[in-house]
């Protein structure tokens, strides 16, 4: 069995208000955010290959980046889709010309570059025992639903809430068998907002994997000011020993 992950970055950063390259090529110290997920994947020892899902003006400097970084999982960077759902999907279609319909997929965002080994590990580790793995992290806010007049009506227990977070990992041919039904039917796989909500729509039982809090979504301007932080205690941790 081999495990494979599907990377994409599709999109544009009009959130993080870039006017020169998209969000995934902003760089911390000389490196661009994308990057430091790829390098998440490619050194951890149980990742057997990489699929990269791009814009697809980016997909040259991207191989660039592959090569300079030395990124030998990488098998391929295939362009993406009008969605984030048909992005997925054209990563996976790329994944199944090189990979079983038994083999384990790891989608993960391309600017979710906190992601730790262990995470990873286990995401591997749920799915060869329950066929599914969904990232998540626990609620720590109070959590409301507006009633129909725009205020608050419903508040949640938030110790019954999980964030539902990424890698999200199945069985390969599982997800393709999915987003094809979803593609062919009335609901369309652009109408899920994600992986976990597909594959839950379509009966699947989701078994869940609890992740770091800091493995967050690099969106808006704080988020990298987060980024940067994390990556700079890490450092500052290995040079000093704290």
């Amino acid at each position: 069995m081999s495990n494979v992950a599907v990377i994409f970055a599709g999109g544009t950063g009009q959130r993080m208000n870039t006017r020169t390259r998209p969000k995934q090529f902003l760089e911390l110290h000389g490196k661009p955010i994308i990057v430091y997920t790829l390098e998440a994947f490619n050194s951890h020892r149980e990742i057997d290959g990489i699929i990269i899902v791009m814009l697809e003006n980016y997909i040259g400097y991207m191989q660039d980046l592959v090569r300079k970084y030395a990124l030998d999982k990488v098998r391929k960077v295939v362009p993406g889709g009008k969605s984030g759902q048909e992005s997925i999907y054209n990563g996976l279609c790329a994944a199944s010309e090189l990979y079983g319909q038994e083999d384990i997929v790891l989608i993960h965002d391309g600017v979710r570059p906190l992601i730790d080994e262990e995470t990873i590990s286990a995401n591997i580790r749920c799915v060869k025992e329950h066929g599914t793995a969904i990232t998540v992290t626990a609620a720590i806010e109070t959590i409301t639903m507006k009633d129909e007049t725009g205020a608050v009506g419903t508040i949640i227990d938030r110790s019954q809430c999980e964030l539902a977070r990424a890698p999200q990992s199945f069985l390969l041919g599982q997800i393709l068998s999915v987003h094809r039904m979803a593609g062919s039917g009335k609901e369309n796989a652009a109408s899920f907002i994600d992986s976990a909500s597909m594959m839950k729509h379509y009966g699947y039982k989701l078994y869940t994997v609890e992740g770091k809090p800091e493995n967050i979504k690099i969106t808006t301007p704080s988020d990298y000011y987060i980024f940067r932080a994390m990556v700079d205690a890490r450092e500052n941790s290995q040079i000093f020993g704290i």
